[in-house]
C-alpha cells in the first residue's frame, strides 16, 4: 500500500466525507510535508508525524497549542 493510499484511508477514518475528499486531503498532507522538510529542515518522518498529530487533534475537535485562534464574541 502506498503512502497516498494509507493517508487516504486515515483521512476517511478521521471524518473525510468521501473517498475523493480523502484523496485530496492526503495529497495536501503530502505536499505540506514536503514543504516542511524544505522550509524547516525537518526529516520527512518527523514532518509527517507533526502533521498527523495536528489532523488527529482536529478530528477530535481539539486545537493544538498555537492554533486556538481568536475567541469569538457574540
Amino acid at each position: 500500500m502506498t503512502e497516498h493510499e494509507q493517508l487516504s484511508q486515515l483521512c476517511l477514518k478521521w471524518g473525510a466525507p468521501t473517498p475523493a475528499a480523502a484523496a485530496i486531503m492526503a495529497e495536501q498532507l503530502s505536499k505540506r510535508c514536503d514543504q516542511l522538510v524544505v522550509k524547516r529542515g525537518m526529516g520527512r518522518v518527523e514532518a509527517m508525524a507533526y502533521l498527523l498529530q495536528l489532523v488527529a487533534k482536529g478530528a477530535q475537535g481539539e486545537a493544538p497549542p498555537g492554533f486556538e485562534g481568536v475567541p469569538k464574541t457574540i
